[in-house]
């Protein structure tokens, strides 16, 4: 049986690690790019969308009769997604690392 006190200093550092890897995740960066770069993505390892890019020769061609807003919102759309992807790897492999020297059972993170 667990002793109280080793389970609450237990919960304790739990609760340390999960406030250092939310503080590591906000001050991760990532970019994604799509279309050759007419869009950029930047968002943080806690998937917030921090900025997006659109090169002004990406909108050039959104003047005219026929203008492409469905081409711009999927290149918008892909860069968002591959940056939240690249969110998702340093996820991962944050709580990987934080988790490593517990012990814990295979598969459980």
């Amino acid at each position: 049986m667990l002793n109280p006190l080793k389970l609450q200093e237990m919960l304790g550092q739990a609760k340390q690690m999960q406030e250092e890897m939310q503080q590591k995740l906000a001050a991760t960066i990532v970019e994604a790019s799509s279309g050759g770069g007419a869009i950029t993505v930047r968002m943080n390892g806690k998937k917030e969308v921090l900025k997006v890019t659109i090169d002004p020769a990406a909108v050039a061609g959104l003047t005219g009769p026929s203008p492409d807003v469905e081409m711009l919102e999927d290149l918008v759309a892909a860069a968002v997604n591959e940056a939240g992807r690249r969110a998702e790897e340093i996820l991962k492999s944050t709580v990987q690392g934080m988790m490593g020297g517990l012990n814990l059972p295979p598969g459980l993170f």
